[in-house]
């Protein structure tokens, strides 16, 4: 084993080294990504069928079951459940552990496309979504004002709802619990019959007079008019003196039979801001974007919206960038208090700050050039990863113990000088180092194959683990003899 004895002889060469690989781990913890977990997508697909007034038998004979023996012929499908309720139909697939979701719903969506014609014709076309915890909203913004439920649900869908829509990082926003404005025609029964006229025909001339079609085109020379004939309902009195029939009296107008009220639809979700009406945004990230960076664009776009739409209150109701930067803020502490009083352990059993001095660098250079394997290999920075930093600091620190105890001794016992002491020391001990190393990762490497969702949280964690330990053993073979031969010296 010559590391020692060449660490010891090029001092200038690792102190390089080394400054070069915390540089580089510093550097790398800037650009880490924060969130609070491993990105998780599990292999599950969920298809959502709506059928208007359908009871769950009828859902489940005419909707689900057909959409279970379809998808059933999807390569990889392992596992098909379903619930059947009012008016909906739900089919939830499970594949096999490492198959490609998106591929896999692609498939899906072919073949329910190649089938579609054995649904019924006016259920709601089927929707097929995967599961990923990325997809859930980030952050939740609850608005409020004095103004009409109809103008505030239209105000927020035009223009507050694209003010963030347009924020660097922000892939989708959701209005929930909107005012959606709605025209009521309220027919009188007693009315319709005296008329002799017939619901059906009352809906088909209320369709045909509400209508924006194209009419061709005229040329002439090298002028080209398109024509269309606009005919959309621009008001109530419109829509009040459509004509739905013909009498020998005159004619028959919607206004005469029905009641037209400019209204919103029929609540379904009924949100509360403050104890009063109002409306909730949720506000989902792309998949490689920064959750914590995102949701400080958004806290800052809040504000500008609020400034400028003074007659509405924007708050955010939930805020996952915040409970994100606390809760690895919270591990961040128990890391550096747990190597804090690893170096207080230290000191009070060695007794020699030149000593404690040596073995306490191995804590900070591991962790730092940790930030390094993160970076490159794509993780974040979260509670298993910094968890594994955690878990990892007490015995960063054992391979450099043993090292500097046995360079100590020949020091002190044989008198050696300081260079012959740091090279013998660390020779004599370092295959009984690298062997307890290996027993200690020989724990954490059977979690890098572990499968499923256990698997996906505690790979990065054996990560860490494992390339920090790997760390300080490079270290206490190269490092630790390196400084114990010059600091030493002066503590003898």
């Amino acid at each position: 084993m010559k590391l020692p004895g060449f660490a010891v002889r090029r001092p200038i060469f690792i102190t390089m080294i080394t400054l070069i690989l915390v540089i580089l781990g510093i550097v790398a913890l800037t650009r880490l990504q924060i969130d609070m977990l491993p990105n998780i997508e599990l292999p599950t697909l969920t298809i959502r069928t709506d059928y208007e007034g359908a009871s769950p038998e009828v859902i489940e004979r005419l909707v689900t079951q057909i959409i279970e023996e379809i998808v059933a012929t999807v390569p990889g499908v392992e596992e098909i459940s379903s619930t059947s309720s009012e008016g909906r139909s739900t089919v939830r697939v499970s594949f096999v552990w490492g198959t490609d979701v998106d591929a896999a719903a692609i498939d899906v969506q072919g073949k329910l496309e190649d089938e579609i014609n054995e649904l019924p014709d006016d259920i709601v076309r089927p929707r097929v979504r995967k599961f990923d915890i990325a997809s859930f909203p980030i952050v939740l913004l609850g608005i409020s004002s004095n103004l009409d439920p109809v103008e505030l649900t239209e105000l927020v869908e035009v223009q507050i709802r694209y003010r963030f829509a347009r924020i660097p990082g922000v892939a989708q926003v959701d209005v929930w619990g909107g005012f959606n404005r709605e025209v009521r025609i309220e027919v009188d029964p007693d009315r319709i019959k005296a008329v002799g006229l017939s619901l059906n025909r009352v809906l088909e001339a209320i369709r045909d007079a509400n209508l924006d079609l194209p009419a061709g085109k005229i040329e002439q020379g090298r002028y080209e008019v398109v024509l269309r004939a606009p005919a959309e309902f621009n008001n109530l009195d419109q829509i009040r003196d459509t004509v739905i029939a013909k009498r020998a009296g005159g004619a028959i107008t919607l206004g005469q039979i029905a009641l037209i009220n400019d209204t919103y639809e029929k609540l379904t979700r009924i949100v509360r801001i403050n104890g009063g009406r109002g409306i909730r945004v949720a506000i989902r990230k792309q998949a490689n974007a920064n959750t914590v960076e995102v949701s400080k664009r958004i806290l800052a776009e809040i504000a500008a919206a609020n400034q400028a739409f003074p007659q509405i209150n924007i708050v955010p109701v939930i805020n996952q960038g915040n409970f994100i930067e606390r809760s690895i803020a919270n591990v961040a502490r128990s890391v550096l208090y747990g190597g804090g009083l690893a170096i207080a352990v230290l000191l009070f059993f060695l007794r020699n700050i030149g000593s404690t001095l040596v073995i306490s660098l191995s804590i900070p250079i591991s962790i730092v050039t940790t930030f390094a394997l993160l970076y490159f290999g794509g993780f974040t920075l979260n509670l298993m990863t910094l968890g594994g930093l955690a878990l990892g600091v007490g015995m960063m620190v054992d391979s450099s113990i043993v090292v500097l105890e046995n360079i100590f001794r020949r020091r002190v016992e044989d008198h050696e000088t300081p260079s012959i002491a740091a090279v013998e020391g660390a020779q004599e001990v370092g295959p009984a180092i690298i062997a307890s190393t290996i027993t200690t990762l020989v724990i954490f490497l059977p979690l890098i194959f572990v499968r499923g969702v256990s698997g996906i949280l505690f790979k990065e964690l054996a990560y860490v683990v494992i390339f920090a330990l790997v760390c300080s053993l490079v270290l206490a073979l190269s490092l630790v003899p390196m400084l114990a031969s010059r600091l030493m010296v002066s503590s003898q």
